[in-house]
C-alpha cells in the first residue's frame, strides 16, 4: 500500500511537471546538494552542456524528457540493507547462543526528508535461563519477613523449575547510609547495636551488603538467609536505591549471565531515599553508577556518594537488561507504582506484612514480564523520527504502538518501523539501537545520510569551462572563485554594465533582486539577514517568512523553505501544527477515542453524544465498562464472541486476563461485573485499572451454571403433588358432606321441636303387664 501511494505521488508530480512548475523547479536552488534537499522526488542533471531554459533540478522523468542522459542524473534512492539476520531460536537452555530478535543489524541509506520502513521480529523462547537476585530490606520492621524467607530458595526453585530448567538465585540486603542523621549516634552503644534502646541486639547499620552471588545451589540461599539479622535506622525511608544501582552495575560480583533473564526483586515496607536526599548528611557528590563493593562485600561509597536518581537507575537497568520487581507492602505500593511508570520493564506487587506471599508474587511478576514485549530506542539521532506499528496476535496490525501484551511463551510478534530523516545532518553516518525491554538481543541500525551528490567528487578546480579557470566545474555548473559571478564566472564584481540589471528581476518593472539583494554582473547577490538565509535567483526565497503558530515558525515541527512549511514526519497542515500520529488517541480499551470519536491532529473529537475525556473514555449515556469489557472476557478467556469472529480481539482488548477463585477488594479503581453467557451461565469478573492505566480483568475460574433437572425429584414431586391434590379433594368432599349432614340434622331437630301431639286414651290399648294373686301365699309366717 505504501509503494502504491508513493507511485501515485510520483505520477501526480510528473503530471504537474508536464503541465508546469513543480516543487523541484520552484525552489530557486543552484547546486546539486540543494536540489536533493528539496524533496526525495527531485533529481539533478550534471551534464555540462545544458539548455539555460531547462532547470537542472527537476523530476527524474522530466530530466530524461529534456535530454539529460541517465548517466548524468543524480537521483539517489533510500534503501534498507540487512547486514546480519540470524534465525530466531525455539528454546533457551541447551543451545550455545539464543536469538530472540531478528534481524540483528541493518543499514539505511536515506535522502533528506525521506523515509524507509524495516521490520523486526521478537520471540519469547521457551526454557530461557533465569537469574533472580533477591534484594531485601533488613531494617528492624522486616524481622518477621526475614524468618519467612529462610526456605524461600527451595520453594522458589520448585516453582520456577516449571518455567525454566536453568535457574540461579542470589541474595543481598540493605538498610541505609551509616551516617547521621540516618543512623543512631547516641548513646554510644547504639553505634554498634542500634537496637540498644529497645533492649534487643541487632547488627550495626550498613548501606548495602552483597551476601550471595547467583548460584544454582538453592540450599546455599537458605543457609545464607538463615545467617542474617536485622539492623535499625533512624528515619523512616530506607537506602534501597543505593542497593539497586550496585546490584545492577556490579556484574562480576553478582554474577549476571549474558544469556539469561535478569530479575531484581526489591522487597521493603518503607519509602526510599532518592537523589539529593544525601544533602541532609552533607553528601553532595552525585552517584557515579560505578561498582563500589569492597572485599567484605559492603558498599564502600555509601557515605560519600548521593543516592541515585530515577533516570540513572533507568539507564543502568536498561543497559544491563534487568527487570526490576518492586515487592512492597500496601502502605507504600502507590509510591512504587509511580516509580514503575518511570522505569520501563518494572512490575509492582503487594507484599503481605510478613512476606508470606513473596513466592507467588515473584512467580506472577515473572509471568507478567514474559507476557509483554516492549521496544525501546537508544541513542536515536535528533534528525531521525521513528513510527511504530505492532503486529501482535492474529496478524492484526496496531498502528502507533511499540508493545504487545497478553503473549504466551513461544509467541512471535513483529513490528514495522518507519525511519524518517529531517534535513541533512553534518555527520554523514550515525547509528542507534532498538531492543526489547529486558532482553539482551538488540538491533543495530546504521544510518547513512545521502546529502551529497556523487558528481561532487569529480569537481574540476580552475576549469576552463568557467571563464578560463575562474571557477570550479561541479555537477555541470560553475562554482565561481571569490570576486567572480555569472553562470560561467564570466563577470567580475568590479565590472558594471547597467544593461545587466534586466537579468536581476523576473519581469520588467519588478524590483531588482526582490529588494533583498544587489544585482552584480546580471546576477543577484542576496543580502544576509539576522533572521535567516535569503536565497533564489531573484532573492525571492528565505527560510524565515513562513507562518507561525504559538510564536514558533511552522509550529516548531517543520522547516521554512521559500515561504512554505516543509513539515517533519508525523506532522501536516499549513502550520505543521497537526500531527498524524494516533497513539495519543488510543484509549485503554485499544480503540481510537474509545470508539466514540475520531482522532484529529492527535486529539480526540468526541462524536458520540454524551462522551468526553482525552480519549472520549467517559460517557455516562453510553455502554458501561462492564458491557464493554464483557466482550473482552468472552474472547480472551473463553475464545468466543463477536470479537473472535471478526478477529479484532487482540486489537480491541489490551487487558490482561487473570483467573481467580474469588474477586478481591481492590479499592475504588475496581468494578465488579456480572453477565449471563450464551449457555445461561453467570460469569463474574472484576475490571481493575491501576495508576499507570494498565487494565486487568480478574475472572472467576468457573462460571456459575444452572444445574439440569433431577428426574427422580421431578417424578416424586409430580406424584406427591397428585396425591396431595387428591387428598385435598377428599378432605374438601368430606368437609362438604359433613356440613350438609349437620344442616339436615339441625333442620330435623328444629321440625321435631315444632311438632304438637294429642293425649286422649286409646280404648284398644292394653298394658303389657298382668297382675295375678297367689292363693297359697300367706304372707309372713
Amino acid at each position: 500500500m505504501g509503494k502504491l501511494c508513493v507511485a501515485l505521488g510520483i505520477l501526480v508530480l510528473c503530471a504537474a511537471g508536464g503541465w508546469g512548475s513543480n516543487i523541484c523547479t520552484t525552489r530557486g536552488v543552484n547546486s546539486c546538494k540543494q536540489c536533493l534537499a528539496v524533496s526525495p522526488l527531485c533529481a539533478w542533471c550534471s551534464e555540462e552542456v545544458w539548455a539555460q531554459s531547462s532547470p537542472r533540478c527537476d523530476l527524474h522523468p522530466n530530466l530524461l524528457k529534456n535530454g539529460c542522459g541517465d548517466d548524468f542524473i543524480e537521483f539517489p534512492t533510500s534503501t534498507v540493507n540487512i547486514l546480519k539476520d540470524q534465525p530466531l531460536s525455539n528454546k533457551g537452555s541447551g543451545s550455545s547462543t539464543t536469538t530472540q530478535m531478528r534481524p540483528q543489524k541493518i543499514e539505511l541509506y536515506l535522502r533528506p526528508d525521506d523515509s524507509q520502513t524495516f521490520h523486526v521480529q521478537v520471540r519469547q523462547v521457551e526454557d530461557y535461563p533465569v537469574d533472580i537476585y533477591y534484594l531485601m530490606d533488613l531494617s528492624n520492621s522486616m524481622k518477621d519477613d526475614l524468618r519467612n524467607i529462610q526456605h524461600l530458595g527451595t520453594k522458589l526453585a520448585t516453582e520456577m523449575r516449571k518455567l525454566t530448567s536453568n535457574l540461579r538465585i542470589g541474595f543481598g540486603a540493605f538498610v541505609d547510609k551509616p551516617i547521621s542523621p540516618y543512623m543512631y549516634l547516641s548513646p554510644p552503644q547504639a553505634i554498634t547495636n542500634p537496637c540498644y534502646e529497645t533492649g534487643e541486639t541487632c547488627l550495626p547499620m550498613f548501606g548495602y551488603k552483597h551476601v550471595l552471588s547467583l548460584t544454582d545451589e538453592v540450599t546455599r540461599f537458605n543457609e545464607e538467609v538463615q545467617k542474617q539479622s536485622v539492623s535499625r535506622n533512624r528515619d523512616a525511608p530506607e537506602g534501597g536505591f543505593d542497593a539497586i544501582i550496585q546490584a545492577t552495575v556490579c556484574d562480576e560480583k553478582i554474577g549476571w549471565r549474558n544469556d539469561a533473564s535478569h530479575l531484581l526483586v526489591f522487597t521493603t515496607d518503607a519509602k526510599t531515599h532518592i537523589a539529593l536526599d544525601g544533602r541532609l548528611a552533607g553528601i553532595v557528590q552525585p552517584n557515579d553508577a560505578q561498582c563500589h563493593i569492597d572485599e567484605d562485600n559492603y558498599y564502600s561509597a555509601s557515605t560519600t556518594l548521593d543516592y541515585p536518581s530515577l533516570g540513572l537507575m533507568t539507564e543502568k537497568l536498561s543497559q544491563k537488561n534487568i527487570n526490576l520487581i518492586f515487592a512492597v507492602t500496601d502502605t507504600v505500593v502507590g509510591l512504587y507504582q509511580n516509580y514503575s511508570e518511570l522505569i520501563p520493564g518494572t512490575t509492582v506487587g503487594t507484599l503481605s506484612r510478613d512476606s508470606s506471599n513473596v513466592l507467588q508474587l515473584i512467580v506472577d511478576s515473572y509471568g507478567k514480564i514474559r507476557s509483554k514485549v516492549e521496544l525501546e530506542v537508544r541513542d536515536l539521532p535528533e534528525e531521525l523520527s521513528l513510527t511504530f506499528n505492532a503486529t501482535c496476535l492474529n496478524d492484526e496490525v496496531i498502528p502507533g504502538v511499540k508493545s504487545c501484551t497478553g503473549l504466551k511463551i513461544g509467541d512471535t510478534v513483529s513490528f514495522s518501523i518507519e525511519a524518517k530523516v529531517r534535513g541533512c545532518p553534518q555527520e554523514q553516518q550515525k547509528s542507534f539501537t532498538i531492543k526489547p525491554v529486558g532482553f539482551k538481543d538488540s538491533l543495530t541500525v546504521v544510518v547513512n545520510f545521502d546529502c551529497d551528490c556523487s558528481c561532487q567528487s569529480r569537481a574540476k578546480a580552475n576549469s576552463s569551462s568557467c571563464s578560463r579557470g575562474n571557477g570550479t566545474l561541479e555537477c555541470g555548473i560553475c562554482r565561481c572563485n571569490p570576486g567572480r559571478l555569472g553562470s560561467q564566472c564570466e563577470c567580475s564584481e568590479e565590472e558594471y554594465n547597467p544593461s545587466q540589471q534586466d537579468n536581476c528581476s523576473p519581469r520588467a518593472g519588478q524590483p531588482l533582486c526582490s529588494q533583498r539583494g544587489e544585482c552584480i554582473c546580471g546576477q543577484c547577490v542576496c543580502h544576509s539577514s539576522d533572521f535567516g538565509k535569503v536565497t533564489g535567483k531573484y532573492c525571492e526565497c528565505d527560510d524565515f517568512s513562513c507562518v507561525r503558530f504559538k510564536g514558533q515558525m511552522c509550529s516548531g515541527h517543520g522547516q521554512c523553505s521559500c515561504g512554505d512549511c516543509l513539515c517533519d514526519s508525523d506532522w501536516t497542515g499549513d502550520y505543521c501544527n497537526c500531527t498524524t500520529r494516533t497513539d495519543t488517541c488510543m484509549s485503554s480499551n485499544g480503540l481510537l477515542c474509545s470508539g466514540y470519536g475520531i482522532c484529529i491532529c492527535g486529539k480526540c473529537n468526541c462524536t458520540q453524544p454524551g462522551s468526553y475525556g482525552d480519549t472520549c473514555e467517559k460517557c455516562p449515556t453510553c455502554q458501561d465498562s462492564c458491557t464493554i469489557k464483557k466482550d473482552c472476557v468472552e474472547c480472551k478467556k473463553f475464545e468466543r464472541g463477536p470479537l473472535v469472529e471478526d478477529q479484532s480481539c487482540s486489537r480491541r482488548c489490551r487487558d490482561e486476563i487473570e483467573t481467580v477463585k474469588e474477586l478481591g477488594d481492590r479499592g475504588k479503581d475496581a468494578m465488579n461485573c456480572t453477565y449471563k453467557d450464551e449457555n445461561d451461565c453467570m460469569v463474574r469478573f472484576q475490571y481493575y485499572e491501576d495508576s499507570s492505566g494498565k487494565s486487568i480483568l480478574y475472572v472467576i475460574e468457573e462460571p456459575d451454571c444452572p444445574k439440569g433437572p433431577d428426574t427422580l425429584v421431578v417424578l416424586l414431586s409430580v406424584t406427591g403433588a397428585i396425591l396431595l391434590i387428591g387428598l385435598a379433594a377428599l378432605l374438601i368432599w368430606k368437609l362438604l358432606i359433613t356440613i350438609h349432614d349437620r344442616r339436615e340434622f339441625a333442620r330435623f331437630e328444629e321440625e321435631k321441636a315444632r311438632a304438637k301431639w294429642d293425649t286422649a286414651n286409646n280404648p284398644l290399648y292394653k298394658e303389657a303387664t298382668s297382675t295375678f294373686t297367689n292363693i297359697t301365699y300367706r304372707g309372713n309366717m
